[in-house]
């Protein structure tokens, strides 16, 4: 791609994602950021084949926000608690503009079938990115998580993130603080439960958990 290619393709992505955070994403056609962004719609067209392939570029490009913003949070946090607190409130920073249309993209991406849909193979370099966020939060952490935990964790806790994210979707109250309080209070509980993982009698049952998780995420 030339650089003027690449420059009106960024510019078409930059101008829907500015109409999906200001009026939505059911009411943003193609036609009309074809007009914003001053190009015809077969240009548009060329870059995007449909609104969700606009969709992807709003998950990278809120992964590389929250990526952003949490290396700086994470620089003050030494244990699991805090970093994995650090992680989620600045991964919900990073959602916060799309809050009031949240359901819109809800709607798209809960389709199976959806290209859109968060495990599907068109999301996998967002999917990634925002799996990287949490492999940082885990693997500096100090105590380090239990080694027996430790490379399935990020996974899991991105699936916990996912969850979060569709309560936060419905949280209707001021600045989704319902969600914070959420956050706040089941990290804890998170940590405190992975430490009784070095228990004794505990690890065969964790085994069989760990061995269902993979069996189901493969």
């Amino acid at each position: 791609m030339t650089v003027k290619s690449e420059q009106t393709r960024q510019l078409v992505a930059g101008v829907a994602l500015r109409m999906f955070r200001e009026i939505g994403f059911a009411k943003t056609t193609m036609r009309a950021i074809a007009a914003e962004a001053g190009v015809s719609v077969g240009n548009a067209y060329y870059y995007f084949a449909s609104k969700d392939d606009l969709v992807q570029e709003l998950y990278l490009q809120v992964q590389a926000d929250h990526a952003a913003r949490a290396a700086e949070a994470l620089e003050d946090a030494v244990d699991l608690t805090g970093r994995l607190k650090a992680t989620l409130h600045t991964g919900l920073d990073a959602m916060a503009p799309y809050h009031r249309f949240g359901g819109d993209f809800i709607a798209t991406a809960i389709r199976p079938t959806s290209p859109v849909n968060p495990f599907a193979a068109g999301s996998t370099a967002a999917r990634e990115a925002s799996l990287a966020i949490f492999r940082t939060a885990v693997e500096a952490a100090k105590p380090p998580a239990p080694k027996k935990l430790r490379s399935d964790l990020p996974e899991l806790l991105w699936l916990c993130y996912m969850a979060v994210t569709l309560f936060w979707v419905y949280d209707t109250s001021e600045g989704q603080q319902r969600t914070r309080r959420l956050v706040d209070g089941a990290v804890p509980l998170i940590t405190r439960g992975l430490s009784l993982v070095r228990m004794p009698g505990v690890g065969r049952i964790l085994d069989d958990f760990l061995s269902l998780s993979r069996s189901i995420r493969s």
